[in-house]
């Protein structure tokens, strides 16, 4: 009987030794957990607010950009629209001034003829009138 009480006694110990070091490996591994999440929770709560922060100012940044896309894009036109504007009034200045050089040498023209009339057709005589009337002699 001593001889199958050593076999349980043995069994029982081994089972004991196995159970022991089990509970030993359970509670190694909780302490790790349990230090290891202490340690990095907060180093990793800080860096999900930094994402989350950095997220939000990417979203305001990327509203900013459209937005002055849009701006960008209306103030092209209004430039093009002024820049055409321009080129409308200097084409047109030109006509007018073409148009205007063109009545002055009509005129010019019609005055000499009337002085040469007035003063019979001499240029010299109508330069002399024209002098003598700008000194109001």
């Amino acid at each position: 009987m001593n001889a199958l009480f050593e076999q349980y006694r043995a069994a029982v110990i081994a089972v004991a030794a196995v159970v022991l070091l089990a509970l030993g490996a359970g509670v190694g591994a909780w302490a790790a957990y349990s230090f290891t999440a202490g340690h990095y929770r907060p180093i990793v709560d800080k860096q999900q607010d930094a994402i989350s922060v950095a997220a939000q100012v990417l979203g305001s940044c990327r509203t900013t950009t459209s937005t002055m896309e849009g701006q960008i894009g209306e103030q092209n036109k209004a430039l093009a629209d002024l820049r055409r504007a321009a080129d409308d009034r200097a084409a047109k200045a030109k006509a007018d001034q073409h148009q205007a050089e063109q009545t002055a040498v009509e005129r010019y023209k019609a005055a000499n003829r009337y002085q040469q009339e007035r003063t019979g057709g001499d240029p010299a005589a109508a330069a002399a009138s024209i002098i003598d009337q700008a000194l109001g002699l």
